[in-house]
């Protein structure tokens, strides 16, 4: 097999090994494997013969990007690893039409820069976006921070270049808005997780640079009135917001503690931390005036006075630099560093009702006192969205125990309407919610469209789909 494996990606594209040691674990470090080797293919072609032969051996194939996941998608025991990350060229920029063509293994910020050249931006954007490849966050429908107003990486998404399990190349490079020729296969293998197909180029969506960014932090009395902010700031800005992110006082107090140089928000302490971004795009609200000040800063600032004299926030604080607006994310974006600070770890990655945040986080405080006396919730949410990435670090050293407080959170989330996978993914950790929670039919069918495209079950088994 090595052998073959060489023959199509050369020796020196081939890991195998003492080379498979820093192949051999996820980010968190809560997995960790040998795979047979690691191909890293510089063509389609290449990906297509790799994918026949894994098909006629019946050999599992395992795709990683970044590996920057949280959901243990890339364990790959005994299998080939299939790394895109040659496969990285940008092969067009088109302002015109917006649109960006990319290879699989584009990272993130490499396309941010490459957009920026045009005065565009591709809108995605989170804390691994200098790891992130673009056949990664296409295959977890990546979210982030900018979704409450540019949507999920599957609305950023125009088109893909797909290899089949058995190694037929599908085409779906379409550069069109509308569509409507029978069943959209481009959804079907967004989000998938490598388990369909290996998707090796994309047509992506471009929009318009913000000339300027309004960027504060607010404290406000409580969830509920943070939400009355946030659609006051939508109605005032027109749909400018693009972030309105959630920090609780234990988030803050975890942030501190991680990164002792770091200033808190607020000379006070508050309950209900935001950072609320705006970006424009239109001359009058971007050029400065006379006195220097942006508008879209001080129509920001304008709002929150008012709120302040409502009683309807407790504090603000604006940035008047990119410094500030820097440190302001960098407080954010620190979120998957503070949660791995502490061992054993539930980490829930879930979606509810934007007015059931408040709920979920009460109800699911009430039952963890009760599962874990002692246990300690870490809590960051996406709160224009509904994403809460709630963490728990349990007193407990039962698995049993952990089970049992995975399980009240999806009670809890579903009972609300909810999800119990916001934007990471199932890989395997989130199996057995899927077995417990998902509609039996839904899963059948999922099972057959598994089924019929990889029949063999060669691509990423053992993830997403519970046996």
């Amino acid at each position: 097999m090595l052998d073959r494996l060489e023959k199509i990606v050369g020796p020196a594209n081939l890991v195998k090994g003492a080379d498979l040691v820093k192949w051999s674990r996820d980010w968190t470090g809560v997995y960790t494997w040998t795979p047979l080797a690691v191909a890293r293919p510089g063509s389609t072609d290449e990906v297509a013969a790799i994918l026949r032969l894994a098909n006629d051996t019946g050999t599992a194939v395992v795709p990683v990007s970044g590996n920057t996941g949280l959901a243990g998608g890339t364990k790959a025991e005994g299998a080939i690893m299939l790394s895109l990350d040659r496969m990285n060229r940008i092969r067009e920029v088109r302002p015109a039409a917006r649109i960006a063509i990319v290879e699989a293994g584009v990272i993130l910020s490499s396309l941010h820069e490459a957009a920026d050249t045009h005065d565009l931006i591709f809108p995605l954007t989170f804390g691994a976006r200098g790891s992130a490849m673009v056949g990664g966050f296409l295959s977890t429908n990546a979210g982030g921070s900018n979704v409450l107003r540019y949507g999920n990486t599957r609305d950023l998404c125009l088109g893909l270049e797909v290899v089949l399990p058995t190694g037929e190349v599908m085409d779906l490079m379409s550069e069109l808005h509308k569509d409507n020729s029978g069943y959209n296969l481009k959804h079907l293998m967004i989000g998938a997780e490598g388990t369909l197909g290996i998707i090796t180029a994309a047509v992506l969506k471009l929009a318009p640079k913000p000339r300027a960014y309004a960027t504060a932090m607010v404290a406000a009395p409580s969830l509920d009135q943070a939400l009355i902010l946030l659609n006051r700031l939508q109605e005032a800005t027109g749909g400018g917001v693009e972030a309105f992110e959630f920090m609780p006082r234990s988030y803050i107090e975890g942030h501190l503690e991680k990164f002792p140089g770091a200033k808190p928000p607020f000379e006070a302490m508050h309950d209900v931390n935001i950072l609320v971004e705006v970006g424009a795009t239109a001359p009058r609200d971007c050029t400065p005036g006379p006195d220097g000040r942006v508008p879209v800063s001080v129509h920001l600032e304008e709002v929150l006075e008012g709120m302040f004299e409502e009683g309807m926030i407790l504090d603000a604080v604006v940035a008047q630099s990119h410094a500030q607006r820097a440190e302001m994310w960098q407080r954010r974006e620190a979120a998957a560093e503070i949660a791995l600070t502490r061992r054993p770890i539930v980490n829930n990655d879930v979606a509810v009702p934007l007015d059931k945040v408040s709920v979920f986080l009460s109800r699911i405080h009430d039952r963890l006192t009760v599962l874990d006396k002692g246990a300690k919730e870490l809590t960051v949410s996406h709160l224009g969205d509904g994403n809460v990435h709630y963490t728990v670090w349990p007193v407990s050293q039962d698995p049993a125990v952990h089970d049992a407080i995975m399980e009240a959170v999806e009670d809890v989330v579903l009972d609300l309407g909810g999800s119990f996978s916001a934007e990471h993914g199932i890989g395997m950790s989130k199996l057995p919610s899927m077995a417990r929670r998902k509609n039996k039919v839904a899963l059948a069918a999922m099972r057959a469209i598994k089924g019929a495209l990889d029949p063999k079950g060669i691509l990423n088994p053992g993830k997403v789909l519970p046996g």
